[in-house]
């Protein structure tokens, strides 16, 4: 078979592969979703919008500390992907111990900064009622345990992505959400405090999820066998890729976490109820985006390893263009009907949710967009200029909300600040990547700006139209949610896909329904 043939045929099986992995991840992002959007209900409405505010909070003390085991994931994903793609195993299974025994080391550091500086911080500088604060106390405590579990728990997640494993997900996904249906009903009919009985809850469904991910890959892969092991080349290698790393999620977190806490001590926790009901809404969406990179992630960094920067090029186009375009179809009936979806989903609604919302989500659709580029970075080794560059504008987010609001400024003014700085890392990650990978931006702009520009314009005008015309309720919504998205996708297949991706989603409609007509 000729080289370019077999180069083909091998596109093709991956292309397969990520697909099944997408359908796979969709399965269980419909699961959580359906299940977040009927707890969220139940529990705020349980615990009421202050102790809902103080746990959001109080956990994103916790999610701080996050930034220096989030750096060792991206690590970890990013060397398993690619010593899976040279094939490697002898020097995985090294990396995957080396990982471990770091995070062993990390997780005394961790707990050290928890207990001190975190602790410090919950009982002098957030905003937290005096009758609520033994409450709120209990909660950080838990969430700092959940967050150890969970922390020893992504090198085994980071080689379930890497093997492309994604029915494992599925399969948990059936526990976790059966788990916390189970908690929205023990929360109901115990009289214990509701937020401490929560945050008990959540840390033992935390607990039995861990297990299970870690049992599965410690009996599936060879290299999830611990073995202690020191090397020091691959330890300053890893640590290395981290450290700059470390920067990049350190933005991250106080664009995140730190705008939450900010948010706290101007506003108090009734805003933080509002901004975490908003994230809700959001992520249950934006996993459509979070499955299909999962899925994709690992094939650009195995083409990057095998020194397919063509194929690669090619993968990120495709994915940077259809991560927006699937959050797009998605999110546009919710943002144009946001009032009727909150009014039918939540008994009391908090206010700023409605316009946190729709700014989160305008939010998400501008860092899809991003999301294949920041992988194509990783994917190289070679990232200090390029986290020292983006990490260094994303962390403006902080700083200037917080001066916002000293003179006086509205809650939303953080989100907008969040999204100029987003558009403005998106632009510096192109003009990044070109000396990085050898990405053209003049194409990347003609092929993924230009084109999913033009199907949101396109895509909305009609929807708007009907939103214009017709009373608020039930009839709107649907008509809205059906016509946005026949039209999305019709103008996304028309306008949004080359001819290639067109004969493929064709092929694979074909193969789908002659397997449905054999079993018949």
């Amino acid at each position: 078979m000729q080289p370019s043939k077999k180069r083909e045929n091998q596109s093709a099986v991956n292309n397969k592969r990520i697909a099944k992995n997408t359908l796979l991840l969709y399965f269980r992002m419909i699961l959580t979703m359906l299940v977040s959007l009927i707890t969220v209900r139940i529990v705020l409405k349980t615990l009421g919008v202050t102790d809902y505010g103080i746990y959001n909070v109080v956990g994103g003390v916790v999610t701080m500390f996050s930034f220096l085991s989030g750096t060792l994931a991206s690590a970890s994903q990013r060397f398993f992907a690619f010593e899976l793609g040279t094939n490697n195993i002898t020097q995985l299974k090294k990396t995957f111990s080396m990982t471990m025994t770091i995070y062993a080391l990390l997780a005394v550091v961790i707990l050290l900064l928890a207990e001190t500086v975190g602790l410090w911080f919950l009982n002098t500088q957030l905003t937290i009622p005096d009758t609520r604060m033994e409450a709120a106390r209990w909660v950080y405590q838990l969430s700092v345990f959940s967050f150890m579990l969970t922390m020893f728990t992504i090198p085994y997640n980071a080689a379930i992505i890497a093997h492309e494993r994604m029915n494992m997900y599925a399969y948990v996904s059936i526990l976790e959400v059966t788990l916390k249906l189970a908690i929205v009903y023990l929360l109901v009919i115990f009289s214990f405090d509701k937020l401490k009985l929560y945050a008990i809850l959540i840390f033992a469904v935390t607990a039995i999820v861990t297990f299970v991910y870690r049992t599965y890959s410690k009996r599936k892969f060879d290299e999830c066998k611990y073995f202690f092991h020191w090397d020091r080349k691959l330890f300053k290698e890893l640590i290395s890729y981290s450290s700059w790393n470390l920067f990049g999620a350190l933005s991250g977190v106080f664009s995140n976490q730190g705008i939450n806490i900010v948010l706290n001590i101007f506003f108090g926790p009734v805003v933080n109820a509002a901004r975490g009901i908003a994230y809700q809404m959001s992520n249950a969406v934006n996993q459509f985006v979070s499955n299909f990179m999962t899925a994709t992630n690992p094939q650009i960094v195995k083409y990057y390893a095998s020194g397919e920067r063509k194929q690669m090029l090619l993968l990120v186009f495709q994915s940077s263009k259809l991560s927006y375009l699937l959050l797009f179809i998605l999110s546009m009936p919710i943002l144009i009907e946001t009032q009727f979806i909150f009014n039918l989903w939540l008994i009391e609604v908090p206010e700023y949710v409605i316009l946190f919302s729709r700014l989160v989500i305008l939010i998400a659709l501008i860092d899809s967009l991003s999301l294949p580029l920041m992988t194509a970075a990783q994917s190289t080794g070679k990232i200090m200029r390029y986290q020292v560059v983006v990490g260094s504008v994303f962390i403006l987010n902080l700083p200037v909300s917080y001066l916002f609001f000293k003179f006086g400024f509205p809650p939303q003014t953080a989100m907008y600040v969040v999204m100029i700085i987003s558009i403005v890392c998106l632009i510096l990650r192109l003009l990044m990547l070109t000396s990085m990978v050898g990405l053209s931006v003049t194409e990347y702009f003609k092929k993924v700006i230009v084109s999913v520009s033009l199907i949101s314009f396109l895509s909305y005008i009609i929807p708007l139209l009907i939103r214009y015309y017709l009373p608020m309720g039930i009839y709107r919504f649907i008509i809205v949610g059906l016509i946005g998205l026949i039209i999305s996708i019709l103008i996304t297949y028309k306008l949004g896909l080359s001819i290639q991706e067109r004969h493929f989603i064709i092929s694979m409609i074909k193969k789908i329904t002659i397997r449905k007509k054999r079993k018949l």
